[in-house]
């Protein structure tokens, strides 16, 4: 069975209408794995993608986790209605309805990739959620544009003139191919058993929605300082994982975070890079995201930077939060002697 079909054989379908009352019910199709007692792990997925992302993921820690991934409106298996007024506060919005009411959750840690990265930071400080944020992961993603390298097939998708006409004249499988040359590492071929599963949820109800999803890079332009300032002073353990072959939201982008939003944020905070990876980091290098997740979990607080096993390619934790800078002359002293 291809991993399309064994994706959506795992999963089932809820309703939805946003509070707003001007967008029509939705079909929201998610997936849950594991143990219904095992600590919830909630997997938010990116843009132009769906939950399908998170496959191997979901895999490796279905044993210690009950996991829980739904396609956002417009992605994947669920519907994609033209018109129907996607953005990321809607989308943070059936978030905290699938949580809250679809999973009945007291509790959670959340695992964010590429645009649901934005949807979980909105989600996380917007003060409205009734479930409890135990830790948030955050994973390569455009979350300080300025940095990021916006591709051509990405600008052209955005523009009202030539966004609906090349999806309408596009294939599924096109778009998949694409992305499997641009963004995984090796490149994929039109075989991959990733792109033939990119190819099956791109030719799910209608491509041209796309035009409409990718919206919400305007919504981030104008929002995005806000939220990393939000983010930054939240008191939730916060990780950030890259996979440093990524050119579209290259490591630049999480450096800069980083350094002005987040290294002297509250709580317990960490930064990782994954070598080998691009920006579907949880395709390319699975069994690398899932070590890096639990180290950032589990290792003790003050484990040193570097490299986090053994071994070439190991995943590096880079920094962890501080509540101020030592002074540079401190750091060249020698510790004291004893005799």
């Amino acid at each position: 069975m291809n991993r399309a079909d064994a994706w959506r054989e795992r999963g089932n379908y809820f309703s939805w209408t946003p509070r707003s009352g001007d967008a029509a019910e939705v079909q929201i199709f998610h997936v849950e794995m594991g143990d219904a007692d095992a600590p919830p792990l909630v997997l938010v997925h990116g843009f132009p993608t769906s939950s399908i992302d998170w496959f191997e993921v979901a895999d490796r820690l279905s044993d210690r986790y009950r996991i829980c991934a739904m396609d956002f409106p417009g992605y994947g298996f669920s519907d994609k209605q033209l018109g129907w007024g996607y953005s990321l506060m809607r989308d943070a919005e059936l978030l905290e309805y699938y949580i809250a009411e679809e999973l009945g959750l007291q509790s959670m840690i959340m695992l964010a990739h590429d645009r649901g990265s934005s949807v979980a930071m909105i989600h996380a400080t917007s003060g409205e959620s009734r479930v409890n944020l135990e830790h948030l992961f955050i994973t390569n993603g455009n979350i300080f544009l300025p940095l990021s390298n916006l591709t051509q097939a990405q600008r052209l998708m955005l523009d009202p003139e030539t966004g609906p006409a090349l999806l309408a004249q596009g294939k599924p499988e096109q778009l998949a191919l694409g992305m499997g040359q641009a963004t995984y590492t090796p490149a994929r071929g039109a075989d991959d058993p990733e792109i033939e599963a990119l190819t099956a949820i791109f030719s799910y109800g209608d491509v041209r929605v796309l035009h409409e999803t990718i919206q919400y890079l305007v919504e981030r332009s104008q929002d995005e300082d806000g939220w990393l300032k939000a983010l930054a002073a939240l008191d939730v353990p916060t990780t950030f994982i890259w996979g440093v072959y990524d050119a579209v939201s290259p490591p630049r982008v999480i450096s800069y975070v980083w350094n002005e939003y987040m290294m002297k944020k509250p709580g317990r905070n960490s930064l990782y890079f994954v070598p080998d990876a691009n920006h579907y980091l949880q395709n390319d290098q699975p069994d690398a995201l899932v070590e890096t997740f639990l180290h950032a979990l589990e290792a003790p607080d003050d484990s040193p930077p570097g490299a986090i096993a053994a071994r070439l390619a190991s995943p590096l934790l880079v920094d962890r939060s501080r509540s101020e800078l030592p002074r540079a002359a401190d750091l060249l002293k020698l510790p004291a002697q004893t005799t």
